[in-house]
């Protein structure tokens, strides 16, 4: 292949095959990972390699048989008329028929193209698979925040329940103020359940320590003994799932460092390295076409450029073994050492050539015969076998093309269902958090002035924090969905084509 191609190859390694706007190129930037990936990940040196390797192969189809030679020489000299022969030495080189060198090298092109093709392929799944962890480890980074938000406001009701337990006769207006916690920006999607584990286990919990505060809270100086009872089981309930909360907040930090080194190792990097994690991560912008993105599957994508390729060299090879099946030639030359002979031999010969003049010019001189040598291939089925497998194989391919293509096409429409459904889902959840966080706002002030009781408080806070794990769910399964698109479409400059 040529330096221009070399180039490219290498270029490819550090370009992006997906876009992602959202994200500048910074050192803790996905756009950077994925290019330390490409560069680092030994899957994809392994193919690249392979590739290199398969470039080879074009020069070595395009040579020449080596020449034949063969020296032979006499233990005993052997007497001839005008001299006596030592030894003997023949040189042969064999020509295949016109055409088959070219054959043969457009066999290794087509290989080498579809080696090329896989290393492609493999570029992309693993671009994928950075994609991928990248997203899972942003929606652990969202659930780790919504333990830490949720710890926060349970503790900040813990400090109103002992504030209600030890003066119970000041009742829910007593000047306290429980502040509304500010909601990050996304949630994590729901993909380890560990994020609502410490709330939605303690439902009825919370149920029950709400309606002690609210009727204590509302109880006079005649019920302190019933309401410093009910007020110290709201504290312990509370404290319970603080507790609780803290245990998930440890385990999702354990297993954000399980999913770092999983990163990592698709970084080619040490376990331990550190990275950057967004707080939040927001809806990749895309415009799906489809027609158009059928097309440039059908053009790019690099399991259909190997199909192509291989049935390419497969015709390749059919043609090459068309020619085969044609007569070799061999044009070769034999040079045969000769001594002088040392007792002339009489005979009628010597006598019609005369006295020896033309002995004496012949004698002891070497001799140089020109040779041409033809195969004959008159063993016709094993010819006519090849040329019939190396068609198998092409209509094979064919085949297995369209069979590709119509996957590859379902694939497209299906994760494009999934696309729109997650795309409808960002905009309902989106709306529900608004009205939720309006609505807990209130109720939060009505629980100060004792219009409501925690139960309402508690309700509404859960709604909250599961349409924010629900919108950023959808989030991150847009955004896997756009990847897994581009990923199908991929990417091939015009240079490849030239």
């Amino acid at each position: 292949m040529s330096d221009k191609k070399y180039k490219y190859v290498v270029m490819l390694l550090s370009l992006m095959l997906l876009s992602i706007g959202s994200y500048a190129q910074r050192t803790d930037s996905l756009s950077h990972y994925l290019e330390i990936a490409a560069r680092n990940n030994p899957g994809i040196k392994a193919d690249f390699m392979a590739y290199k390797a398969s470039l080879e192969k074009i020069p070595q189809a395009g040579a020449y048989q080596d020449p034949q030679l063969e020296m032979g020489f006499f233990l005993e000299p052997m007497e001839f008329v005008d001299g006596r022969q030592v030894g003997e030495f023949k040189l042969m080189q064999m020509f295949p028929w016109f055409g088959t060198k070219k054959a043969a090298r457009t066999e290794a092109t087509h290989m080498a193209k579809m080696s090329f093709e896989k290393f492609r392929e493999s570029r992309d799944n693993l671009y994928l698979d950075v994609y991928t962890q990248w997203f899972l480890l942003c929606s652990l980074q969202q659930k780790l925040i919504n333990n830490q938000e949720n710890k926060k406001l349970l503790t900040q009701l813990e400090e109103l329940a002992l504030r209600k337990f030890s003066s119970p006769g000041a009742g829910s207006g007593s000047g306290y103020t429980l502040s509304a916690p500010t909601p990050p920006t996304s949630t994590p999607p729901a993909s380890s359940g560990g994020g609502m584990a410490g709330m939605g286990g303690a439902t009825a919990q919370a149920a029950s320590q709400s309606s002690g505060m609210s009727s204590m809270g509302g109880s006079g100086s005649g019920g302190m003994s019933a309401g410093a009872s009910s007020g110290m089981s709201d504290v312990l309930r509370i404290q319970l799932e603080i507790t609780e909360l803290d245990n998930n907040i440890e385990s999702i930090q354990s297993e954000i460092r399980a999913e770092k080194a999983r990163f990592n190792a698709l970084l080619n990097r040490s376990a331990d390295t550190n990275i950057e994690i967004p707080d939040s991560f927001e809806q990749i912008p895309f415009l799906f076409d489809g027609a158009s993105a059928m097309d440039r599957i059908a053009d790019q994508n690099p399991m259909l450029g190997m199909i192509n390729e291989e049935g390419l060299a497969y015709k390749a090879k059919a043609e090459m073994d068309k020619k085969m099946s044609y007569p070799m030639f061999g044009i070769g030359l034999q040079y045969m050492l000769m001594n002088k002979s040392l007792t002339p031999q009489a005979g009628p010969m010597n006598t019609d050539m005369g006295t020896g003049s033309t002995m004496s010019s012949m004698n002891g001189k070497d001799m140089i015969m020109p040779m041409l040598s033809v195969t004959i291939p008159i063993y016709r089925s094993k010819y006519k076998a090849q040329q019939r497998e190396s068609k198998f194989w092409w209509q094979a391919s064919r085949e297995k093309y369209t069979n590709t293509l119509n996957t590859l096409q379902a694939e497209l429409y299906k994760t494009k269902h999934q696309l729109d459904d997650a795309s409808r889902k960002i905009a309902l959840f989106k709306k529900q958090t608004n009205l939720a966080q309006t609505t807990y706002n209130l109720v939060v002030q009505e629980f100060i002035s004792g219009k409501s009781d925690l139960t309402n408080v508690i309700q509404v806070q859960r709604q909250l924090l599961d349409y924010q794990l629900k919108g950023a769910e959808a989030v991150a399964s847009y955004n896997t969905m756009v990847a897994s698109i581009q990923k199908l479409i991929s990417s091939k400059e015009t240079e490849q084509q030239k």
